[in-house]
């Protein structure tokens, strides 16, 4: 009976460190990650020989880009046409800007236009919330005087006192005739599920879910996450930021207070690829028959303002991290100052050098991250890549007056960017995102002045005040930077 249960045993081992060569070989060879990824996974692997490769299979694979997101409307509407259009005009020198503010980013505009097929705009009006209880006033507005489509995507869509007021306005649309779609992602949204819309979808409503689980708790795509949100209503209004749905958003959970975020509110013709972006997800998380094209999604825009902009997508699907590729373009041609804001700060080595190059350079570099972590190692990891960036010459700002989730970067006052990429390596390689790259110095401006005014409420972090930190602190984010590959 020893003998047996001891040669079971030795089976047990002999299989799990098999299967484990197996995944590293994988890892080394085919999947082709970066360095400190691989190396990671294979201490995880080596070192929980049973229990790392439940995490593989959890959070390690690779999403199979294949056939993910799929519209055949995009031929109808002419984006890869007008893309195709601005991309040789560029290079002619024949593209018409309608301001300054533009035409001096037209590097940046043709990389997104050649990158991520990121048409650009010039004929935006932009709303900025700074505030979750104006942006959720502004959007049921917006949702009640809908006629014709409401297209809703969150990560976050939490059933509490927000949510169920936003979804009594849906109900109350859906009622009235007006098509109203609502995406979620099911890990961001854990504990809803479909049969807690039943309501909506009673009258005319849908529901999708990104990602769903096969079984409860068994998701294989857990890794790779749909964070984006966005509004789209009757095709000429969109709302795209760092807002979930939830009352933590208005400031009433206890443990974060206020919450400070961004969001905007856009009308213009950079509310088609909203549009556009929202479909794509629609189709790839239902298993009915594809949206297909319909004049009501994409109705003719008139002029509401000047604003320029691109409306820039990313994640594991492309080859490309287009949004991190825009943050350090950015960041490359600031000349003045860079404004940084975002509750994580997990750079990769590409994004560090490029800041500490501003920094060497002469440029004002501020960062400004939360003092209250949401995510305990995310949080000493963000503490101590700042702190590295110190010794360059950036000023280090922590929020004091609640938590700070803004995702946001401004240079000169001239350009910025606001969606929902925080500068992590989740963001950049495995949730999918958007973010919209503004060129035009009011809004700029606008982004700049709240920074500045946010800093009344921070502290800042020293040379002096990081330099003499705690023991406990310094272990804290040694074992945290450690583990930031595959936070």
């Amino acid at each position: 009976m020893f003998l047996d249960f001891s040669y079971i045993t030795f089976s047990i081992v002999s299989a799990s460190l098999f299967i484990n060569l197996l995944l590293a070989a994988a890892i080394i060879f085919l999947e082709r990650r970066e360095p400190t990824s691989t190396w990671a996974w294979i201490l995880v692997l080596f070192f929980l020989p049973v229990i790392g490769f439940i995490l593989y299979l959890l959070f390690g694979r690779k999403l199979r880009k294949k056939h993910l997101f799929r519209w055949e409307g995009r031929k109808k509407i002419g984006i890869d046409n007008l893309v195709n259009y601005q991309i040789d005009a560029i290079k002619e020198h024949s593209l018409e800007y309608r301001t300054n503010d533009v035409s001096q980013y037209r590097d940046i505009i043709y990389m997104h236009l050649l990158n991520n097929h990121a048409v650009l705009t010039q004929d935006n009006k932009v709303d900025i919330f700074d505030d979750g209880h104006e942006k959720f006033d502004a959007l049921i507005h917006d949702i009640l005087c809908a006629k014709t489509n409401i297209h809703i995507q969150y990560y976050i869509f939490r059933l509490d006192h927000l949510g169920n007021r936003i979804l009594k306005a849906l109900i109350k649309q859906a009622k009235k005739g007006v098509k109203v779609r609502l995406l979620y992602d099911e890990m961001g949204s854990r504990g809803v599920h479909k049969r807690h819309f039943k309501e909506l979808l009673a009258v005319g409503g849908e529901v999708e879910v990104f990602f769903p689980s096969i079984l409860p708790l068994i998701n294989p795509r857990m890794n790779y996450r749909n964070h984006r949100k966005l509004v789209i209503i009757d095709g000429r209004v969109g709302y795209i930021g760092g807002f979930n749905v939830g009352d933590e958003y208005l400031g009433l959970d206890k443990k974060f207070g206020y919450w400070r975020d961004t969001h905007l509110r856009i009308e213009g013709s950079a509310v088609h690829p909203l549009q556009t972006r929202f479909l794509l997800d629609w189709n790839q998380a239902s298993d009915k028959k594809d949206l297909e094209y319909e004049d009501d999604y994409f109705p003719t825009i008139t002029r509401k303002g000047e604003v320029g902009m691109q409306i820039v997508s990313s994640g594991p699907d492309s080859d490309w991290e287009q949004i991190k590729s825009g943050y350090l373009k950015l960041i490359n041609i600031a000349k003045k100052h860079i404004y940084i804001q975002t509750p994580y700060f997990i750079p990769d080595d590409s994004f560090m050098d490029a800041v500490r190059i501003a920094c060497l350079s002469g440029i004002d570099v501020r960062i400004m991250i939360p003092n209250k972590p949401d995510h305990m190692f995310v949080y000493w990891a963000t503490y101590s890549y700042v702190g590295e960036l110190i010794k360059a010459g950036a000023k280090i700002y922590i929020y004091e007056n609640g938590f700070l989730h803004t995702k946001m970067v401004v240079i000169d006052d001239e350009a910025c960017t606001v969606g929902t990429a925080n500068i992590d390596s989740r963001s950049f390689k495995l949730n999918f995102e958007v973010n919209a790259f503004i060129y035009d110095r009011v809004i700029s401006r606008q982004l700049g002045q709240m920074f500045e005014r946010d800093m009344l409420y921070c502290s800042h972090l020293t040379p002096a005040r990081y330099e003499f930190r705690s023991r406990k602190i310094k272990m804290k984010e040694s074992i945290s930077r450690l583990l930031s590959p595959i936070l």
